[in-house]
């Protein structure tokens, strides 16, 4: 009985959001750049992790979305993440893409990322808007080690199911917002993807201007996937625009 009941109050509450959604097709287009420091550790599955040390890196974001009034049918978006560092390290011992490495090593780590999101628009007025749905982390970047120019390369092509959450808390009238998006792993619990941050919202006759900054997290730390151990961190300040057609 219960079970029926929460069922049937999410159905409602679905519906209901709907009816509160735009009338028409909206269309968002967007993007972020990211000073990010990057800390962490990978190595190939069986291998001991190699702790590497990074240089601070300019990462970036781009994403569109599609907002529609049909009850019931979630609303698209597409973010696509560049996620790149170089590293090094000294006294380095150990085996990776069928290699053995000893002395000094270089590195690269590339987490890039699309991220493939499905949700419902909870809340959409000019003070609060709340999205709520799931999404699916596509990785495919790669970890190499190289030394004297000669490299091993593993890929990283295996994904991520997320829960997926945005909010928005405005102050009507003056185009100040506060925001919070939260991307958490389901089949990998310790791979987050978070951003806080202010924005100020600039409004037009056709479209909308959303200019935004703030800090973001990335957190990949899992246990054979595709074949690698990895407990990496992206994470800084970055700043960037969204328009709302």
């Amino acid at each position: 009985m219960k079970k029926t009941w929460l069922a049937g109050s999410v159905l409602m509450g679905l519906m209901a959001s709907s009816a509160q959604a735009d009338t028409l097709l909206g269309f968002k287009i967007g993007g972020d750049l990211w000073a990010a420091d990057t800390k962490g550790t990978f190595a190939q599955s069986g291998e001991p992790q190699q702790d590497f040390n990074y240089d601070s890196s300019t990462q970036g974001s781009i994403w569109v979305a599609l907002e529609h009034p049909i009850p019931l049918v979630p609303n698209v978006a597409i973010r696509e993440n560049r996620l790149k560092d170089d590293g090094s390290l000294d006294n380095a011992d150990f085996s990776f893409g069928g290699r053995d490495f000893s002395g000094s090593v270089n590195a690269k780590a590339d987490l890039s990322n699309t991220d493939f999101i499905l949700y419902y628009e909870l809340l959409d007025n000019d003070l609060v808007s709340l999205d709520v749905g799931g999404a699916y982390k596509q990785m495919h970047g790669s970890y190499l080690v190289s030394q004297n120019g000669l490299p091993a390369e593993k890929d990283l092509d295996d994904g991520v199911f997320m829960g997926y959450a945005s909010a928005m808390v405005g102050i009507p009238g003056l185009g100040l917002f506060g925001f919070a998006d939260v991307m958490a792993g389901l089949d990998e619990s310790k791979v987050y993807d978070y951003a806080l941050g202010l924005g100020w919202e600039f409004d037009g006759i056709a479209l909308d201007t959303r200019v935004r900054a703030g800090y973001r997290e990335f957190n990949f730390d899992t246990n054979n996937f595709s074949g690698l151990t990895s407990n990496m961190k992206f994470d800084g300040f970055f700043a960037g625009v969204e328009i709302d057609f």
